[in-house]
């Protein structure tokens, strides 16, 4: 499984946006460390400010359990759909995870709304022909999931994977920019502290597991694998 690409040597600054303390990069930072890239973080929930646009090379935007369209209750979205904006307007990496790809798809000019389902628990998506021609994703690949909002495809953008229970799981704008809806990057203890957290999110519906099952089902070991390839490809 992966994408066949060869690995850039290029050092790269990544900043990383956080939103809650239970939504945190995961794999992620250890893809950062094994490249050797830098890697920095604002704690949007705690006030933190947010870089300038120099201050780094890649942004990756996480998850977390506002919605992209609750600028009146988080007055410093607003401030960060700016960076966003602005970040890909310099021809920056951007990558966007669960709420993060909202807030891409918002800036791009697509709506975001709350999805016929809930979406909770392991599930597998299916990449899409061009998510397998232009990315070299595998057909189908069993990912974590924790969100009810869904988006429209941004404008410019490719469409590259779904769900059952989401059309959008995954876009691309050209190589460097890159949303996500699943959760590619959790490890076990992640999935822990998502149910400890967002226990209210849970409930009756077709495509919520219970939390037993979300604790012993996960293959992260193919999530991982999956997601250092295209952070790869993403980042050359």
């Amino acid at each position: 499984m992966g994408l066949d690409i060869e690995r850039t040597t290029e050092v790269k600054r990544i900043h990383c946006i956080e939103h809650a303390p239970f939504e945190t990069p995961g794999h992620i930072t250890d893809w950062v460390v094994e490249r050797g890239h830098s890697f920095s973080c604002t704690r949007a929930y705690l006030g933190e400010l947010f870089p300038k646009l120099e201050a780094f090379d890649a942004l990756v935007v996480m998850g977390g359990p506002m919605g992209a369209n609750d600028e009146s209750q988080f007055e410093w979205l607003a401030d960060e759909k700016r960076l966003i904006e602005h970040a890909l307007r310099a021809d920056k990496h951007v990558l966007g995870v669960c709420l993060g790809a909202q807030l891409m798809a918002s800036v791009l000019g697509a709506r975001v709304y709350r999805n016929r389902f809930k979406e909770i628990g392991w599930f597998p998506v299916h990449a899409t022909e061009e998510g397998r021609s232009q990315w070299g994703l595998p057909s189908e690949v069993r990912a974590f999931h924790w969100h009810d909002d869904a988006f429209d495809l941004p404008h410019g953008t490719v469409h590259l994977a779904k769900t059952a229970a989401c059309e959008h799981q995954m876009f691309a704008m050209g190589p460097k920019v890159l949303g996500i809806q699943c959760h590619l990057e959790v490890t076990h203890e992640a999935v822990e502290e998502f149910l400890r957290h967002g226990a209210a999110d849970l409930g009756e519906g077709p495509y919520i597991q219970s939390p037993a099952a979300m604790t012993s089902e996960g293959n992260y070991v193919a999530a991982h694998t999956l997601l250092d390839a295209i952070l790869d490809r993403w980042s050359a």
